[in-house]
């Protein structure tokens, strides 16, 4: 059916066979007939047996990112309206739709394009040359479905300017899509409310991942003295107010960010509460230790201190002192809470990271719960890479 084959060498493709979304340049034999990188070509196994469709992109690593299992199955208008239907389904089905992920890329079977929705505003990141040919196709899609659930989308937003674009063979790029329309948009979750950036945010503005993650602490924060570092736009310090804390400090190392969590401190009445400050978080916590602070609740979500394998060592070092230092301004007694957004991160690694910090810090830890990405944001078995958030709840208290 397709002009271009692309056959696999004898014993590669273990992580395809065992249900991953992507073929390696290097597990690939041959590449017969024409093509431009981004065509949709089929994959076969060494003996000829084929394994479905996918976008193929030479000039990238992943050089093909599957689309379908299925033989002679057509990539269409018709056959991305129905991916984008049941990515649909399944969020109708597991989580506050206001504002969610509506598309996450091959956990949706739809490799290399995410789309967040912002109440009625649509952020598109695109990141992978085939999906990218498609993405207006998907967006109109996207628009049909929701609006047969009365759902109007006012305006459509692009923030495909992350640097792994590059190594796509893409440039970056960012802006409206359609109509231009105001970037802030508001939006409630957990009874907070948030201004969210769209245009020069983080990611794709706001961090929608840790949705039940912010909801857990707040049995925890009610009458508490908080800390809540990497603060971004104050979602978690916002979280632990809203839920009664006496006071919270949030610390971030952007003067924008710090800017936009005291405009939502305003918009949630808080400001008088929930405090702000730009500092360098490692610099900041040794500081706060020597003064004698101590903390009720004390909250750790670092960006990813890994976005590749080579550089996990460096990433152990700085998880394990972020939660040493975390660890000793939570009082006897006292709650930390503490993740890792990395997928290089495995969960057994974070895990063993933590432990480390602990008998560093002279702390014992009782663990209240462990948490992953909100539902919305789909684990698909097999696709590793969809799995990467890490979320911990531990009771500290003093050695005994």
């Amino acid at each position: 059916m397709y002009q271009t084959i692309v056959t696999l060498k004898k014993g590669e493709g273990r992580t395809l066979k065992a249900g991953g979304m992507w073929v390696y340049d290097n597990e690939i034999a041959e590449v017969k007939g024409s093509f431009e990188n981004g065509d949709v070509v089929e994959v076969r196994d060494f003996d000829g047996y084929c394994m479905g469709c996918g976008f193929l992109n030479m000039q990238s690593r992943i050089a093909v990112r599957m689309l379908s299992r299925k033989k002679d199955t057509v990539i269409d208008g018709a056959f991305l309206e129905r991916r984008v239907r049941d990515a649909w389904n399944y969020r109708r089905q597991t989580v506050d739709t206001g504002s969610c992920r509506v598309i996450f890329g091959e956990a949706d079977f739809l490799p290399g394009i995410v789309v967040d929705k912002f109440s009625d505003v649509l952020v598109v990141e695109s990141l992978a040359l085939g999906i990218d040919r498609w993405k207006l196709t998907i967006v109109e899609a996207l628009k049909k479905v929701l609006a047969e659930d009365g759902i109007a989308i006012r305006g459509v937003y692009e923030r495909s300017d992350a640097k792994v674009r590059l190594q796509e063979g893409m440039e970056r790029s960012k802006g409206f899509i359609g109509e231009p329309f105001d970037t802030k948009v508001e939006i409630q979750e957990n009874g907070v409310r948030y201004l969210v950036d769209v245009e020069d945010g983080q990611k794709t503005g706001f961090f929608l991942d840790q949705k039940n993650n912010r909801a857990a602490i707040h049995r925890l924060c009610r009458g508490k003295k908080v800390l809540d570092c990497f603060t971004h736009t104050g979602s978690f310090a916002l979280n632990a107010g809203i839920a009664g804390a006496d006071s919270v400090l949030g610390v971030d190392a952007s003067l924008l960010a710090v800017k936009q969590a005291e405009e939502n401190a305003r918009l949630n009445s808080l400001e008088d509460r929930v405090k702000f400050r730009c500092a360098d978080v490692f610099e900041l916590l040794p500081q706060l230790e020597a003064a004698g602070e101590r903390y009720d609740v004390v909250i750790l979500d670092p960006p990813a201190f890994t976005k590749s394998r080579n550089s996990v060592k460096n990433a152990v070092k700085g998880y394990r002192e972020i939660n040493l230092r975390g660890l000793k301004l939570v009082r006897d007694g006292g709650f930390l809470a503490t993740c890792s957004c990395s997928h290089f991160m495995d969960p057994d690694l974070f895990a063993k990271t933590i432990r480390e910090a602990a008998t560093g810090a002279h702390k014992r830890l009782r663990q209240v719960e462990f948490r992953t990405q909100s539902c919305d944001h789909p684990i698909l078995w097999a696709a590793d890479s969809s799995y990467y958030l890490k979320f911990y709840i531990f009771q500290v208290v003093e050695e005994r």
